[in-house]
């Protein structure tokens, strides 16, 4: 059974940036941010912010601790939920490894897809574009 990594919340308890640091060390950055022409549309980022990969937060790290990062950020994205209930889509892109063509969806949006349900659960829909998933709730 995955794990949740314990979670450092925002000062703010509504705010929009969280982080966790896995077993091994490697820590990261989950980050809702507000579209200006929608308030009720969110984006969101998460990756790693070690020092370690040089700013390069969409690195691979294979620590072997996919499944519990995966498990965490869901965690995290149901918490910031809870506070914001009013929220009408939330959308992310799953940036492609390194040699991975830009034309075909990627494999860490097929990860990704595995997470929606549990997540958001029935009362939303799903939108794909490319490696863009828009997640609208139902009305």
């Amino acid at each position: 059974m995955p794990v949740i990594f314990p979670i450092v919340y925002p000062n703010i308890p509504s705010g929009d940036v969280y982080y966790f640091t896995t077993k091994s060390g490697t820590r990261y950055e989950v980050r809702f941010g507000r579209r200006k022409d929608n308030i009720f549309h969110a984006t969101i980022v998460f990756g790693v912010v070690n020092d370690e990969y040089k700013g390069e937060e969409y690195v691979t790290t294979n620590k072997g601790e996919l499944y519990d990062v995966m498990f965490t950020i869901s965690e995290i994205i149901r918490i910031f939920m809870s506070f914001h209930p009013r929220m009408l889509i939330y959308e992310f892109t799953a940036i492609g490894k390194d040699g991975e063509d830009e034309n075909t969806v990627t494999i860490r949006r097929h990860l990704y897809e595995r997470y929606l349900g549990d997540i958001f659960g029935p009362g939303w829909k799903y939108e794909y574009k490319g490696n863009t998933v828009k997640v609208k709730r139902l009305k």
